[in-house]
């Protein structure tokens, strides 16, 4: 059962993972012998990602390139495949939100986010999936959200990012399956990150709604992501292909869920 999800020898790249559900991913598939490598546009992130490593007692190759600029990404990836090897498993997980409603939202702001959160994937996934084909082998996961299914205020720009990208993982597993590529999607729900953390406070009306919404009752923690991450990582999911893994208590589920009401 172990060799199931033994990454040993595998090199694992999670785009934007320095922080929050990213850098829970990279820990959680280099605790399971995988060689991961990080990218950021800030060397301060990367920093700080490189002490997080070494406090799990791990290994990371850590590199600056722009997700959004395909030249960059050719640098980035051609050093990754030079000093580490080529990539077996792509996390697509670096990511912006903009809230902001439609009526107010600048179209330069919309096409940034459209261009981290879908256009991004496209740019790194074409760069590592020929070798991929070579090897017929390969993971991507696609790091998608709740809003691919369904919308709120103030973010339409990430929903229809993120509603893209769960096309594209499909669209991706249809060209690229044939070749043992397994491509697939996470779909989080709200997650104890620090950019939740004010929305988290007792009494704000958003964590009364998580909390009273949610049927597991509870936030989720970076490391319930990660562990999904790490099953389509693995040889565990060899034939799962196409699909997003919602990781979200079951919100989505049943999203009229009352805490108190349901529990009889």
């Amino acid at each position: 059962m172990k060799d199931l999800f033994d990454l040993t020898g595998k090199v694992a790249l999670v785009t934007g993972g320095t922080h929050g559900i990213g850098l829970a991913i990279g820990l959680i598939l280099g605790k399971a012998g995988a060689k991961i490598c990080v990218n950021d546009i800030r060397d301060d992130k990367l920093n700080i990602c490189k002490e997080s490593f070494k406090k799990e007692g791990l290994d990371v190759y850590t590199l600056r390139f722009n997700v959004t600029d395909e030249k960059d990404v050719d640098i980035g990836i051609s050093r990754i495949e030079k000093n580490i090897g080529p990539v077996d498993i792509l996390v697509n997980n670096a990511g912006i939100i903009k809230r902001i409603s439609i009526l107010d939202m600048a179209i330069a702001d919309y096409k940034q986010v459209i261009d981290v959160d879908l256009v991004a994937p496209l740019i790194v996934s074409k760069r590592v999936v020929p070798k991929m084909i070579q090897k017929r082998s390969g993971k991507i996961i696609n790091m998608c959200s709740m809003m691919s299914v369904y919308g709120r205020n103030t973010v339409s720009a990430y929903a229809s990012a993120k509603g893209g990208l769960k096309l594209l993982t499909q669209n991706m597993t249809c060209e690229w399956a044939k070749y043992n590529i397994q491509i697939n999607g996470i779909g989080p729900g709200y997650i104890i990150t620090s950019q939740t953390a004010a929305l988290r406070e007792d009494g704000h009306p958003f964590n009364d709604l998580v909390m009273t919404r949610t049927p597991a009752g509870r936030w989720g923690e970076p490391n319930d992501v990660a562990y999904a991450a790490l099953f389509l990582a693995s040889k565990a999911s060899g034939f799962v292909n196409g699909h997003i893994l919602y990781v979200d208590g079951g919100i989505l589920a049943n999203f009229g869920y009352v805490k108190g009401e349901n529990d009889l």
